[in-house]
């Protein structure tokens, strides 16, 4: 399960009519100052990552966790204070940095170790053998997520090495499984649920236009749920020559029509309010009028169909739920005896999975149709709140590489590890240190690529993040 790409283009459609507008005026960037040595570790660290074939069933979970601790032990970390642990067939990785006040809530780091499914027959380059090419390191999980797991390795080896001293602990805690079932996730979100707040380097990130400048940066502070409901319709069936009602696939179809039409009760909550004041200076035309009524009268019926309308601004109004597969009959001279539909629903923050269930099977209005839930590793979070020392730390850090830049609070509509912290309370926020194109996203996709350029300013991000929130 991913947001990052979703949102790298939730991001790219802030700026959108406007877009070559702000990037004409967008400041130049600061090259960070940062060692040669450590830019050459994190890319060692990072070429090394991606050739732990770290896809569910390979088993490679334990090698990559047990490589990411020999760099941690080598730059002075106790061994005693990482320990890998095997959870189903996978695994997790916790690395303590200990504080100087025990009494301190710890600062929470995660990222996930796995990556989807990548076949050599389908990529250009062995997706698990690291390759530098025109300036970008290939490979999967270059980007998801061994980028940001490779940025943050480096840092708190090379802050170990310079003897820094937090107040608070900070662990790195990192999950096996946040692809597929996210076993892992929880266990990790149930050992640490008193933690005083999660950074996620797998959301969150900052844009670059197609010109290399830099147009704005997301901090990822709720996700909705996901969910999958399998609707099911089954009949006796019989030979095609002899029709009868009820037909399967008929009722199905009718329902998912049904559906189809149905509107979610619009909701709104601090993060998208945010969300959409902080873009509207980005904006013009009908969707910035929108905006700007939906803002004065959130009750605003045609400033709500406007926005509704647009498949990039409907997600952040209401729940969603679309048909995404269907299969039906077993012969083409046969009547169905079933016919099964899968319906999407990307959930918004504070509802539960069963009250949507509830409303598909009302909406369905076929006693003879069966909706149930199989299990997806989601579970119901709320939004964080935008705290103010999250905010300043994040705006210090970015604001160092790229003077006044926008910082837009975003609800991704994907699902990564932070909804099972979040849904125990403790408040997640997407912080990724990695800016690039929209054109360079491949995350579970062919090809997957990350530049060089973007170590350095993650680095400096990183570094800047874990100083400004370990020491309150």
């Amino acid at each position: 399960m991913k947001s990052r790409l979703q949102l790298k283009h939730y991001v790219s459609m802030l700026i959108g009519c406007a877009a070559a507008t702000f990037a004409a005026g967008a400041m130049a960037a600061r090259a960070p100052a940062v060692d040669q040595a450590l830019h050459d570790q994190a890319l060692e660290i990072l070429q090394k990552s991606i050739a732990f074939k770290t896809v569910d069933g390979a088993g490679q979970v334990p090698a990559y966790a047990e490589y990411l601790k020999s760099v941690l032990v080598d730059a002075g970390f106790a061994a005693a204070d990482i320990t890998i642990e095997p959870v189903a067939n996978t695994a997790t990785l916790v690395a303590r940095y200990r504080g100087t006040d025990s009494k301190k809530k710890p600062l929470l780091v995660i990222g996930h170790m796995d990556v989807v499914e990548a076949r050599r027959e389908d990529w250009e380059r062995d997706p698990f053998t690291p390759v530098i090419e025109n300036g970008y390191v290939f490979g999967r999980g270059s980007v998801d997520n061994k980028f940001d797991i490779s940025m943050v390795t480096a840092t708190l080896a090379k802050l170990k090495r310079q003897g820094w001293k937090p107040k608070r602990d900070v662990i790195l805690a990192l999950s096996g499984d946040e692809e597929t079932a996210m076993v892992s996730t929880q266990k990790l979100a149930a050992q640490f649920k008193h933690a005083e707040l999660v950074l996620n380097g797998d959301a969150g990130g900052g844009l670059l236009s197609e010109e290399g400048e830099p147009v704005v940066y997301g901090l990822q502070a709720g996700e909705k749920s996901y969910a999958d409901y399998k609707l099911t319709v089954t009949n006796p069936g019989g030979h095609s020559s002899r029709p009868t009602k009820p037909n399967a696939i008929n009722q199905l179809a009718r329902a998912l029509d049904r559906i189809a039409e149905y509107e979610f009760p619009v909701m709104r909550n601090e993060l998208t309010m945010a969300y959409f004041k902080q873009s509207l200076p980005k904006l013009s035309g009908p969707i910035a009028e929108a905006i700007k009524a939906y803002l004065a009268d959130p009750q605003d019926a045609q400033a709500i169909a406007t926005l509704s309308a647009d498949p990039n601004y409907v997600g952040q109004l209401r729940t969603t739920c679309v048909a995404t597969q269907i299969e039906g009959g077993h012969a083409p001279n046969a009547l169905p005896q079933k016919a099964v539909a899968n319906i999407n629903c990307r959930i918004f923050p504070g509802v539960s999975v069963e009250e949507v269930q509830k409303t598909l099977t009302d909406i369905a209005a076929d006693p003879d149709i069966a909706i149930t839930l199989p299990g997806s590793g989601s579970v119901v979070s709320d939004a964080s709140p935008l705290r103010k020392d999250v905010m300043n730390a994040v705006t210090k850090a970015v604001h160092a590489r790229f003077p006044g830049l926008s910082i837009v609070p975003s609800m991704s509509a994907g699902a990564t590890d932070s909804m099972h912290f979040r849904a125990l309370g403790v408040p997640s926020y997407g912080v990724s240190g990695l800016f690039m194109k929209d054109s360079d996203e491949f995350a579970h996709g062919l090809n997957e690529r990350v530049p060089v350029s973007a170590i350095d300013g993650a680095l400096a991000h990183w570094d800047s993040l874990l100083k400004t929130l370990a020491r309150q």
